[in-house]
């Protein structure tokens, strides 16, 4: 498939390159400033640009079979970044349906489980980081009212660890005792959420 990784030079993101790569799928990563990607070169399509821009959003994407985005917040989160997500997401959707792209596997964040008891992660994302909370549930809203075929990740803490493809997921729900996740297992879930196209129109959690 070819595929567009959006946020690729963060940590979540260069591994959907690596494990899109791994799977044999085309990619072109879109990004701000591609000196991080020097260890794909060769291997995949750079566009650099501004991931609110709509227009150059829609340019990448056209004649691509689906998104992959890790973009998330940076924390602490500035005061002129506190909409950031929501931004990127009508930039976002508005952009794939400007393309005609219809899939999108989207990380969010587990703080947004109301139901989850241990961990208490809505708790600790209010008390934590409010403001990451309101933007990703703003994130969200807008890729849910929108036309695309979405699936949206909501990963625990995440870490740095290898990847084992031995984790959990549950529609709807974090897994019981989900605590954390490597990155490099979210991304092959992404991958493998595009690959079986089961999961659109889900909100999945998915935790070691």
């Amino acid at each position: 498939m070819k595929l567009v990784v959006l946020g690729a030079t963060g940590g979540t993101g260069m591994e959907l390159v690596r494990e899109s790569l791994k799977r044999g799928h085309s990619v072109i990563a879109f990004v701000r400033n591609a000196a991080r990607l020097h260890e794909f070169q060769g291997r995949i399509r750079v566009a650099e640009g501004d991931l609110l821009d709509r227009g150059a959003l829609a340019k990448v994407l056209e004649k691509n079979d689906a998104v992959l985005s890790g973009f998330g917040p940076r924390v602490p989160v500035a005061k002129s970044d506190v909409h950031l997500l929501e931004q990127f997401a009508a930039a976002l959707t508005g952009a794939m349906q400007d393309a005609r792209v219809r899939r999108l596997v989207i990380i969010s964040t587990a703080f947004l489980f109301k139901d989850s008891i241990v961990p208490p992660t809505y708790l600790l994302g209010k008390l934590l980081f409010p403001s990451v909370v309101t933007d990703s549930a703003a994130l969200e809203k807008t890729v849910q009212e929108s036309a695309v075929e979405w699936t949206i990740v909501r990963p625990p803490q995440l870490t740095d660890g290898p990847m084992t493809g031995s984790y959990r997921e549950r529609i709807g729900h974090l897994p019981r005792l989900g605590f954390k996740i490597s990155r490099s297992d979210v991304a092959h879930y992404f991958v493998k959420a595009i690959e079986k196209g089961d999961v659109m129109r889900k909100i999945v959690g998915i935790s070691k």
